[in-house]
């Protein structure tokens, strides 16, 4: 697709409708999210003595109104408002971020030894989830102006010198996210959606090889400062050792082995969810993980809750939905003529796909455990109303696009 040339702003009674099968799709995971609310929150009902329509009631009203903003969103002019929502999301909860670990204790909630959020009257804030947005459109927008442009063709210094400031910004976030706040899994994830969107920015393969080299030992080194990190990986690798090491010659596997180590039980659990799940599930509410064996099954491991009682036929219904998503998001992007809407909705896509997989890699045991809440579908406000509001944003660039 050609993008030599900006688009042209048209009028505002000249933008279509919002994509509606898009807004449509959402809204039903958001629903389903609230039933699993509901049923896979018992056993943490009943250990804190809450209202036994506790978390229904709150994932319910998030649900609605995450539902309502992004309509609302939907029929904005992106050609006036995208700009000053992307950019005051970048900077307005990067300084919150920055600013938390100096804030007093009846503003922030503590989490492992970390302020990741900020309390409100009524609920916590994540910064993190809404500074995901700003971030994809910082690049979005920056891209667009100093990077796409520029010739494939250059050479190594002159490219690095290039993206010397997006590194130089995502150094200073990864100082703020996996240091201040202990969250390599946000880490990891706005590094993937920086690398893949640069790769849409017309950049040489041998710039990405020195990158993801660069990545590698980045991660590696961020897993070696950190004691408790080390400590998930031993556990994870104690579980998958006897698969990956099979196919290695018998002394180097030896080396590799670790032995004594405990299995992470949570991964177990969750493993042992999706096998009674079996095709048809146990039933909504009938499962037994949510029984005090993961007592917050609704929240990170909220899909092994569903293919436990939704089974296979369940489970794969969700992948469908989001799969839905995805192409309607990329379908939006891949017929837009303008650089921002294009790279911004496509740095969303990637959010998305890339949530959902850690997550599902995680609670399967194919990767270590990271933390990242489901898209749509895990109890919690700030995770379901950034995305929906990230949706909202894409529903509003799709009036300007036609998907007929």
């Amino acid at each position: 697709m050609n993008f030599t040339q900006k688009s042209i702003k048209p009028k505002a009674d000249g933008l279509n409708q919002p994509d509606y099968y898009l807004f449509i799709f959402v809204s039903v995971l958001i629903i389903i999210s609230m039933l699993f609310s509901y049923s896979l929150s018992t056993y943490t009902v009943i250990y804190y003595e809450y209202n036994t329509f506790h978390f229904f009631i709150r994932q319910f009203l998030v649900g609605v109104f995450s539902i309502l903003i992004m309509w609302t969103l939907s029929l904005l002019n992106p050609f006036k408002t995208l700009k000053y929502i992307g950019m005051s999301f970048f900077i307005l909860f990067f300084i919150i971020m920055l600013i938390m670990p100096f804030l007093p204790s009846s503003l922030v909630t503590e989490s492992g030894g970390a302020n990741r959020w900020i309390r409100l009257p009524l609920f916590s804030l994540s910064p993190v989830e809404f500074f995901k947005i700003g971030f994809v459109y910082f690049l979005a927008w920056s891209f667009s102006r100093r990077v796409y442009d520029k010739p494939t063709k250059m050479k190594w210094k002159d490219e690095m010198l290039l993206v010397l400031p997006y590194f130089g910004t995502f150094l200073v976030i990864v100082f703020i996210v996996a240091f201040m706040q202990k969250d390599l899994g946000q880490v990891v994830l706005m590094g993937i959606i920086l690398f893949i969107m640069l790769m849409f920015a017309n950049r040489s393969m041998k710039f990405f090889f020195s990158l993801g080299v660069a990545a590698i030992v980045g991660i590696i080194g961020l897993i070696v400062v950190a004691p408790h990190r080390i400590l998930r990986i031993q556990s994870w690798w104690s579980m998958v050792q006897d698969t990956i090491l099979s196919f290695l010659p018998q002394g180097i596997a030896n080396e590799l082995r670790i032995k004594e180590f405990p299995e992470p039980y949570q991964v177990s659990h969750s493993l042992n969810a999706i096998y009674n799940g079996g095709f048809s599930g146990t039933g909504l509410g009938e499962g037994t993980i949510k029984l005090g064996f993961l007592s917050e099954v609704h929240t990170d491991f909220v899909l092994a809750g569903i293919a436990e009682e939704a089974g296979f036929v369940g489970f794969t219904c969700i992948v469908l939905l989001i799969i839905a998503i995805i192409f309607r998001i990329l379908k939006i992007s891949r017929r837009s003529n303008n650089q921002i809407f294009h790279l911004f909705t496509l740095g969303i896509a990637l959010m998305i796909i890339f949530a959902f997989l850690i997550n599902a890699y995680g609670i399967s045991g194919m990767i270590p455990i990271k933390g990242i809440a489901v898209p749509f579908l895990s109890y919690g406000g700030s995770a379901l109303l950034s995305v929906s509001i990230a949706i909202g944003l894409v529903l509003s660039i799709s009036r300007t696009v036609d998907l007929k």
